[in-house]
């Protein structure tokens, strides 16, 4: 049998899930322990398809509005993305037992923009519109409150209301150097608006892109693990492109890698977004070794130690 030519690969550190997605996903799988099946889930607890159907086969039912849940006493869950406030408010009127997933530094962009708004400031969202974090964000205030800018495109011709203060927050898994030239812009034209009193994008958002900005010069191609509906995987990829790798693919799965992409490559990069579990990273390595003899080096540049808690009527069950 021929030797299998050598690869070296370089995994991110950090690198899959963050402290936010697995408390979502605690939150589920504790909610089906204690109360039993189905548990609703109104949209998809995190962006990925994986995680989405090892729940399912636990008994979780995932739904895209509240009116697609039966009066029948179980728990629903709202993702980690957030919801507008008019969801609970629509849960209380039905009398749900309702469990917030949302991620605590979501909440905190949510206070944010609530305590902008109660100091008369018109509110600037730097975010991708349609995304289920920025539909929960905007949804935390009365419609017009807010604007959202998406570019720098957007950012030099916003107008925003002239007769007002204005304040900028973000969603929480944008590019890190992206956000940054948005902001630039929008600090140039309305020198008087107020900024985040801590930097918005998320711990793991950064930490992620920083991992990859490490690895990027060292490998002719970048493997990142997610999914295309995940906005921090897909800023993975850009990240990556950006770095000087010559090649920036995402896959779903280990099977999903066309192993013709790698043919010539001698150095390759791996990383997973925030909402994707090692288990496919180490499909991914399966896969890569069906034809090479892996030699593997892991590039870490931040630890993380972040922990959030579970609501109160789930903690209990957990320790238990």
């Amino acid at each position: 049998m021929a030797e299998k030519p050598l690869l070296h690969v370089f995994l991110a550190g950090p690198r899959g899930f963050c402290a936010g997605v697995d408390r979502a996903i605690k939150i589920v799988e504790e909610a089906l322990k204690r109360y039993g099946a189905p548990v609703y889930v109104r949209h998809e607890i995190v962006h990925n398809r994986f995680v989405v159907e090892a729940l399912e086969r636990q008994g979780a039912v995932f739904v895209e509005e509240l009116d697609e849940i039966p009066n029948d006493g179980q728990p629903v869950v709202f993702s980690a993305h957030g919801v507008p406030k008019s969801i609970p408010a629509e849960a209380e009127r039905r009398e749900m037992f309702f469990l917030d997933a949302t991620c605590p530094l979501v909440s905190k962009v949510h206070r944010e923009a609530e305590h902008h708004f109660s100091r008369d400031r018109h509110l600037i969202l730097i975010g991708h519109a349609r995304h289920p974090e920025v539909i929960g964000t905007m949804g935390q205030l009365p419609p017009g409150a807010v604007t959202l800018v998406e570019d720098e495109e957007q950012a030099r011709t916003v107008e925003p209301p002239s007769d007002r203060p204005l304040a900028f927050i973000t969603q929480t898994t944008l590019s890190v150097d992206d956000t940054a030239g948005i902001v630039n812009i929008l600090q140039s034209r309305f020198p008087q608006i107020a900024a985040p009193a801590k930097e918005d994008i998320c711990y793991a958002t950064t930490n992620r892109q920083a991992a990859v900005k490490e690895i990027a010069p060292k490998v002719e191609m970048m493997i990142v693990v997610g999914a295309p509906n995940s906005s921090n995987s897909v800023r993975l990829v850009e990240v990556a492109g950006r770095a000087s790798t010559a090649k920036a693919v995402m896959v779903q799965r280990g099977r999903d890698l066309d192993l013709a992409t790698v043919e010539g490559v001698s150095r390759i990069g791996i990383t997973a977004g925030a909402s994707a579990p090692e288990v496919l990273v180490e499909e991914v390595l399966a896969r890569l070794r069906e034809r090479y003899t892996l030699e593997i080096e892991e590039i870490v540049v931040a630890e993380e130690k972040v922990i959030f808690k579970l609501p109160a009527a789930l903690a209990a069950s957990a320790s238990a």
